[in-house]
């Protein structure tokens, strides 16, 4: 299989913080939207930054389409597009300038599919950027990304803060990007509910360690939470949970197969879980 990104063993160290990235290592398929969770400060945006080359890890190898990058790999540069959450266009310049100072510093810019998505995107190609709400400069944003014909797409919070119908309309974009197979995304978000519409597979980041990297649909449709009693909760082998986490009346138990569970805890309600509760039980829950 080949991967658009391959990270392993990536360890990075502040001498002013007790903050760091600890053996971080996961992998991004061809074709695949991979999402990346955590809380505020577990080490999403250390981890993109190492990607990127823009901070120096300690140790660990980060491949990019196969490829070590280093700030020499101007070419490698060219395949990455990068949304961040707070995009840093100048203000006064319009679309339509924006997009000859792009054109001018990537090879592989595309003026014709800058303006195609630009216009899906109802921006107007003559007003000032500074004019632009948070959503057209996020949809410029990703226009600029991808107009340089990008196979790695990497967002850092890209739709935080945007409302529902202009998630939609970026969602689908990314969904046309990935029917390239060649082409991925990795998608830093704390928006789950976006990612359980689009991503393939789920990193969860906590205090600098990857907690579980697993497909989208086994987390969505085979993982499971079960609701017990203190006598329910006593009957289930450590080896069948994943964590667990006490409640006044209950305790809840994430659960890997919630039929094979079933199946073997009779009487013990399972729940369908979503990606926020697995990653707050396995963040607040016990092992």
């Amino acid at each position: 299989m080949n991967h658009s990104l391959e990270i392993a063993g990536l360890t990075k160290n502040y001498s002013n913080s007790d903050f760091h990235l600890d053996n971080v290592s996961f992998s991004i398929p061809c074709g695949t939207i991979m999402g990346f969770v955590g809380e505020n400060g577990a080490g999403k945006t250390t981890t993109i930054k190492s990607i990127l080359n823009t901070v120096k890890k300690d140790s660990g190898t980060i491949k990019i389409l196969g490829q070590v990058m280093t700030d020499k790999d101007i070419g490698i540069r060219e395949d990455i597009g990068v949304v961040f959450d707070a995009a840093s266009f100048s203000g006064v310049v319009t679309p339509n300038k924006l997009a000859k100072v792009m054109g001018g510093i990537y090879k592989q810019w595309n003026q014709g599919f800058f303006l195609n998505i630009t216009s899906k995107f109802d921006l107007p190609m003559d007003r000032k950027i500074k004019e632009f709400s948070r959503g057209m400069t996020m949809k410029l944003a990703i226009a600029v990304a991808l107009s340089h014909h990008p196979k790695l797409l990497i967002l850092d919070e890209a739709t935080s803060g945007l409302d529902p119908i202009t998630r939609e309309e970026i969602l689908e974009v990314f969904l046309e990007f990935v029917e390239d197979e060649s082409h991925s995304i990795l998608m830093s978000s704390h928006i789950t509910s976006d990612l359980e519409k689009i991503a393939d597979f789920i990193t969860f980041i906590h205090q600098g360690k990857i907690i579980l990297t697993a497909k989208k649909d086994d987390l969505i449709y085979g993982y499971g939470v079960a609701r017990c009693k203190i006598d329910q909760f006593n009957r289930i082998d450590k080896a069948d949970r994943l964590a667990y986490r006490v409640k006044n009346f209950q305790t809840d138990v994430l659960v890997k197969d919630k039929k094979e569970f079933e199946r073997k805890y009779d009487g013990i309600i399972v729940d369908n879980v979503s990606i926020d509760e697995i990653m707050l039980l396995l963040v607040k829950g016990e092992e």
